[in-house]
């Protein structure tokens, strides 16, 4: 049990690295992209049918049965939630306000799936509810600190970055129930739903949008971002669904969603920003709470 527990949490934590890389990536593809939510499906289209590519070719050459019932349920479940909440998360990080907004879906998609796994599988123990609130605290710390290069927070930014950590909290969810197909398939359904909602949102779009109204540029270097968003976002998944097969869906969901700080951490290194006393506070504080979480 010790040893699937450590499991879950260095699997956790490696996703929550290479996810803030992919939300970093994402984010400034869509900026490059022209920054509208038209840009972010078309982002978002992009990455996932590369990486939905991918993963067929994956689950074909493990000879993985295509799974049906309710792991098939789920797994769209989760992409088209996770079409909806990335397309708002990427246009909240695209306005400059990345900090604030990986702050607050960090914190939404790590509190819903830690209340579903209380209901499923029973109370943490007060060690962990208690590594749980630091947890949440050190995402705070790390991500709502100022960033010189953003604009200030209006309030569509605000309720845009709600929907994208509510989208992540129950992506997390329906992502463990589907995981009971394995690794490789759970994600790939997941991006078919991801794809047909995205698809959806872009056609609906089309058609009302008057002429010049929303363009949407996809440059090489928009290519590039979206390239480098996919191949850490789809690594992230897959350790993610590995994380929770291994152990509690709150252990694995709360440590992934530390992910603010590298999509921090890269939004610094690439703005020749120095990290603010604060957002070092919340990377020790974010330690504490891993070792409260892990014990």
């Amino acid at each position: 049990m010790e040893m699937l527990l450590h499991g879950n949490a260095l699997l956790a934590l490696a996703a929550a690295a290479l996810w803030g890389g992919g939300d970093f990536s994402g984010g400034m593809g869509v900026k490059h992209a022209g920054g509208t939510m038209a840009a972010a499906l078309r982002v978002i289209l992009l990455s996932h049918a590369v990486s939905l590519a991918v993963l067929l070719v994956l689950a074909w050459g493990r000879g993985d049965a295509f799974p049906r019932g309710a792991p098939l349920a789920w797994g769209l479940v989760a992409g088209a939630t996770a079409g909806v909440a990335l397309a708002c998360f990427y246009v909240a990080l695209s306005r400059g306000a990345m900090g604030a907004s990986a702050a607050l879906s960090g914190l939404l998609a790590a509190a819903i799936p830690a209340a579903v796994s209380a209901g499923e599988e029973g109370s943490p123990g007060m060690l962990r509810l208690v590594g749980f609130l630091v947890a949440g605290m050190a995402i705070w710390l790390i991500a709502a600190g100022p960033n010189p290069e953003a604009r200030p927070a209006d309030r569509g930014t605000f309720w845009l970055a709600v929907v994208g950590g509510v989208g992540f909290g129950v992506y997390f969810v329906a992502l463990k129930f589907a995981g009971s197909a394995g690794v490789i398939w759970p994600l790939a359904t997941a991006r078919m739903g991801s794809l047909t909602v995205s698809a959806l949102l872009v056609g609906g779009m089309s058609l009302q949008a008057k002429a010049g109204a929303e363009k949407v540029q996809l440059t090489r270097r928009v290519v590039v971002w979206a390239l480098g968003a996919v191949l850490l976002d789809t690594s992230g998944n897959l350790l993610f669904i590995a994380a929770t097969r291994a152990g509690r869906l709150d252990v694995a969901a709360v440590l992934a969603s530390l992910y603010p700080a590298s999509t921090i951490l890269l939004a610094a290194w690439t703005l020749h920003e120095r990290p603010t006393r604060r957002q070092g506070l919340g990377m020790v504080v974010a330690a504490a709470a891993v070792v409260m979480i892990t014990l």
